[in-house]
């Protein structure tokens, strides 16, 4: 009797501690469009993703976003820190690393304050590198010497609010603004399950003035604001809301300048970076498809219930998540006015899965990742 009153005792005790014990996010209840939608029409199954090969396995680890210059040569970042570029020849070559080269780089996320992690890439009229990486700020860096310009610090922020998860951007060809996300002014990239758990509004679409160097917020209040590309007219951009599968369309020009709307709501997936494809489409990667089983998928089910995402940001740790993420990978093809044209589907992850970026180069489509340690590329014509 004794050790069943001890056990209930123990028992007690800790339900009470854990309860007790604060939680390390402050969610507030969402309530979802509807469930995830069906799997038919523009986004049938297909196995169009499988016919591709994996180039540097074992050497890019997380190669996240590409771009590229007029001589054929591709840029990109990845988990510890580095920039590479990559040659017509399939040479990989590094320029520069982000933050500290220590050897711990890329070996866990802890190390990512020190060693940097770069997420959007793009060049610049003058042939710079524009890099937003997640912990250290928006810089320029010079592709063939790799020195690195500060342009603004993630201590530094807009409006008094400092930046915690720079992510994604792009930049006008026509007046050389930068456009960029900051995902989250709480949670940085190594905590970017929290983010999606807690389903915060704290991210923001800025801007920056090289000729000025001013920094403006477009648009806050971002449900983890990530991928975004100009329209080929720039006359809009479309931005990915990761966390509640959603993608915005924010005007830069003409009679709705400075607003936003929904064009695309309830996603099958959560997305990521948004591209133009080499035919005037927009190519959209999924980091995690959103289907229809005998459950809901996991986030639909704790969204509204704030007490259960307290209780299990507490009690799981965050890399057992990782088990509910399923092999799949999936892009989305729209149309310039946010239809869905297609899509293209690995199911079984043969090839790759959780796709962060899609990157037409030179007759070839890149699929781009955050974690995984290769770089998959799909040869030949685009069919979606």
């Amino acid at each position: 009797m004794f050790g069943k009153r001890s056990l209930i005792v123990v028992v007690i005790s800790v339900a009470v501690g854990v309860y007790l014990l604060p939680s390390p996010i402050d969610p507030k209840p969402h309530i979802l469009k509807g469930p995830p939608p069906v799997l038919e029409g523009p986004l049938a199954v297909n196995t169009r993703l499988q016919k591709g090969r994996r180039l540097f396995t074992g050497k890019l680890h997380g190669p996240e976003s590409f771009t590229a210059d007029v001589e054929g040569n591709m840029y990109t970042g990845t988990v510890d820190g580095k920039l590479w570029r990559i040659g017509p020849d399939d040479s990989l070559t590094l320029i520069t690393q982000m933050g500290q080269n220590r050897p711990e780089c890329g070996s866990s996320t802890d190390f990512e304050p020190v060693c940097g992690r770069p997420h959007g890439v793009r060049l610049d009229r003058h042939g710079q590198l524009i890099v937003a990486d997640s912990y250290l700020g928006l810089h320029s860096v010079n592709p063939q010497t790799g020195q690195k310009t500060l342009l603004v610090a993630n201590s530094q922020g807009a409006d008094g609010v400092p930046f915690a998860f720079l992510n994604g951007l792009d930049i006008s060809s026509q007046t050389g603004v930068i456009y960029f996300t900051d995902s989250s002014s709480r949670w940085g990239r190594r905590h970017v399950k929290l983010e999606v758990i807690e389903l915060n509004s704290l991210g923001r679409l800025l801007s920056y003035d090289p000729q000025t160097r001013e920094v403006s917020v477009l648009l806050d209040s971002l449900y983890m604001p990530n991928g975004i590309v100009l329209s080929p007219e720039e006359d809009f951009l479309l931005l990915a809301e990761t966390s509640i599968g959603r993608i915005l369309r924010y005007w830069l020009k003409g009679p709705k300048a400075g607003t936003k709307e929904v064009i695309m709501d309830n996603m099958i997936g959560y997305p990521d970076n948004i591209r133009l494809s080499d035919h005037g489409t927009f190519l959209v990667g999924i980091t995690t498809p959103r289907f229809r089983k005998l459950m809901p998928p996991f986030l639909d089910m704790i969204a509204p219930y704030p007490a259960v995402k307290r209780f299990l940001a507490k009690v799981i740790p965050l890399s057992w998540y990782n088990a509910l993420l399923p092999r799949y990978a999936l892009v989305l093809e729209l149309a310039l006015n946010g239809e869905l044209l297609g899509t293209l589907h690995d199911p079984e992850g043969r090839l790759t899965w959780a796709i962060s970026d899609v990157f037409q180069h030179r007759g070839r489509t890149y699929l781009g990742s955050t974690d995984l340690p290769f770089l998959a590329v799909v040869e030949g014509p685009w069919e979606s």
